[in-house]
């Protein structure tokens, strides 16, 4: 009788069924998982398989025994850590995620800046929701937000203020006409 590791339970998969699912499997540490129980189920010791896959062999009998126990979704299934909560509540992200689509600091309460930025961000969130979070954290939360830095543009100090709102209300009239048609 062979010594080693075995598959108890198949689940209905077959070493060409595995090799050809192996093959599709876009990340390597997962497609590696199927290649253990594939190379276990043609024969191979765990030792070997470690060797082979560069692969601690408990970690090979882990694998083995997920397999047995619940086949390829619980070979595949990975629990990720859920990380460091969020130090804003979801209403709270909402509520500061509203400000910096609509409105402007100086329309805020917050000074005479016309953007936004972390320093006015940091201070913001002091205020409002008295959390202190640092700059670069802040920075961290607003691009995984879908927000990107961009560096303001600069003000005409001799601008024609009239030309500009006809210009404006020519450009509303013609943005709304294009979202009518």
């Amino acid at each position: 009788m062979r010594k080693g590791l075995t598959i108890t339970n198949n689940h209905g998969w077959t070493i060409e069924q595995l090799q050809r699912h192996e093959k599709t499997i876009k990340k390597a540490s997962m497609a590696k998982r199927v290649a253990v129980i594939r190379l276990i189920m043609q024969g191979y010791y765990a030792v070997q398989v470690a060797e082979l896959l560069n692969v601690h062999r408990e970690t090979i009998s882990g694998y083995v025994q997920k397999f047995n126990q619940g086949g390829m979704n619980a070979l595949l299934h990975r629990d990720y850590s859920p990380g460091k909560p969020p130090f804003l509540s979801s209403k709270e992200e909402r509520e500061l995620r509203r400000m910096l689509e609509h409105s402007t600091p100086a329309e805020e309460g917050y000074g005479f800046e016309s953007r936004w930025d972390t320093r006015i961000l940091k201070h913001v969130i002091e205020d409002k929701f008295a959390i202190t979070m640092s700059r670069s954290g802040i920075g961290d939360m607003l691009k995984r937000w879908g927000f990107s830095y961009t560096r303001p543009t600069y003000t005409l100090k001799r601008a024609n203020c009239q030309k500009q709102e006809v210009f404006q209300r020519e450009l509303d009239m013609v943005k709304k006409t294009s979202q009518m048609s």
